[in-house]
């Protein structure tokens, strides 16, 4: 069984930069085919994918957020990490991780609950 952890703070105040780290057992993040994703929900609204990491170590985003996310990945660790720069209130969500594979997401972190206020 494929199992996800999201860790990070859970605040972050305006302007700063949110690093979120998803740590994943039972699968290599270099295993061919498979792909990391980085998933969030605001309260009261839906998901919203965000960007993702390939096995290759290639990365690809939503182009509303590519401006200001980074994923970047620790394969010593079998890690990979999501960098948000300047938040806003707007980017409080439930921030989740998961593999996707045939443009599915398969396996799920429980999420993170990340709420920026000042």
């Amino acid at each position: 069984q494929v199992q996800l952890q999201e860790s990070g703070p859970g605040l972050a105040k305006p302007s700063q930069t949110l690093s979120l780290t998803c740590s994943v057992s039972n699968a290599s993040i270099t295993t061919n085919d498979y792909v990391w994703s980085w998933i969030r929900q605001p309260p009261g609204r839906g998901l919203e994918w965000m960007g993702a990491i390939r096995w290759s170590g290639s990365t690809y985003y939503t182009p509303s957020l590519e401006s200001r996310t980074a994923i970047s990945r620790d394969t010593s660790k079998n890690q990979f990490t999501l960098q948000l720069m300047s938040v806003t209130p707007e980017d409080t969500a439930v921030y989740y991780c998961a593999r996707r594979f045939n443009w599915t997401e398969d396996y799920w972190g429980q999420g993170t609950q990340v709420t920026v206020s000042s």
